[in-house]
């Protein structure tokens, strides 16, 4: 896999749509994990100036579903998120925070993804998990 024309590939097709207008980065992508960064800005802030929970969601959800699709035969198959859940731990005001999806198990019909978000400092800001289901292309 040439990782940085992966990653620019799918940046191109981010732009104008949510992943986009949230300035959510892809910054690293493996066989089995991604990388990425999202700004703690007005973009994703609750009024009360911190992030907010739902960007945090996300980015999580953004990250275990693009990985997730690179696991699948992206002809015939592709995957939708079928539950997630988030643990806030953190919060933060400003700067950036990095999310981390990896494998806890990819399987034929369900895959399970783990995603970590911390914050500039290493701190852990969200603990999530994503469960995506692998549906056929109609």
């Amino acid at each position: 896999m040439d990782k940085e024309k992966t990653l620019k590939q799918i940046t191109d097709r981010s732009k104008n749509t949510m992943v986009g207008n949230m300035g959510i980065e892809l910054t690293d992508i493996g066989e089995q994990f991604i990388c990425g960064k999202m700004p703690v800005d007005y973009r994703t802030k609750t009024p009360f100036g911190v992030l907010h929970g739902g960007s945090s969601v996300a980015l999580a959800e953004t990250l275990g579903s693009i990985i997730g699709g690179f696991q699948v035969d992206s002809e015939t198959q592709t995957v939708v998120g079928i539950d997630i859940n988030a643990s806030h731990l953190k919060s933060v005001s400003g700067g950036w925070v990095y999310g981390k999806a990896e494998a806890v198990r990819i399987g034929r019909k369900i895959q399970v993804w783990d995603i970590n978000i911390k914050d500039e400092n290493q701190n852990l800001v969200c603990k999530s998990r994503l469960t995506l289901a692998v549906i056929n292309k109609r």
